[in-house]
């Protein structure tokens, strides 16, 4: 478990800040205890340095995760959000979008969000922005990014996609053996 280094801290805070822009600060400048971002075998965890310290007297090889894994880097270089992030994310959200009921299963499976779905969108969203899906009851379900600004969606005709999925609830169960 090693700190990122400047070029992975870069990445990683640049995906970060698509879906909750300056309230990054707010992850790490927190009043109960001190917390970082760690890489151990290719995935940042976002964890306690309380915790990091005691992680230290485990083995490389016998550590299997420490905190909450945010995601991890591909082999080219590149930053893939896991959904084991999403707590955070909705809380710190930017832009936010609620899913109707009848549209919840249909995300939850791993399809777009169309139109139709649509109960709530934020202000303003612009297109291809990160935006975290909720439920009409205010659970998170998810997150992805805008296909179309919110201007452009009301001229939109039901069956358009309006949000393109990336992660999803779900995928705890579909995805089970390679998340963690």
């Amino acid at each position: 478990m090693r700190p990122l280094t400047r070029d992975e801290t870069e990445v990683f805070f640049q995906k970060l800040a698509k879906y909750i822009g300056r309230n990054i600060a707010h992850l790490i400048d927190r009043a109960d205890e001190t917390y970082c971002f760690r890489l151990h075998k290719d995935r940042v965890y976002y964890v306690s340095e309380s915790l990091m310290r005691r992680a230290t007297s485990v083995g490389r090889d016998q550590l299997m995760s420490v905190g909450v894994c945010f995601g991890k880097f591909t082999k080219s270089g590149k930053f893939k959000l896991h959904i084991t992030a999403l707590d955070y994310l909705a809380q710190y959200a930017k832009f936010k979008l609620w899913i109707k009921p009848n549209g919840e299963m249909q995300f939850l499976y791993g399809n777009h969000v169309a139109k139709a779905h649509i109960g709530r969108i934020s202000e303003d969203v612009p297109e291809h922005q990160g935006i975290v899906m909720f439920s009409m009851a205010d659970v998170p379900l998810g997150f992805g990014v805008t296909a179309r600004s919110t201007v452009d969606i009301r001229k939109l005709q039901s069956t358009d996609i309006v949000a393109f999925h990336q992660a999803d609830v779900g995928e705890y169960l579909r995805e089970q053996d390679t998340l963690f």
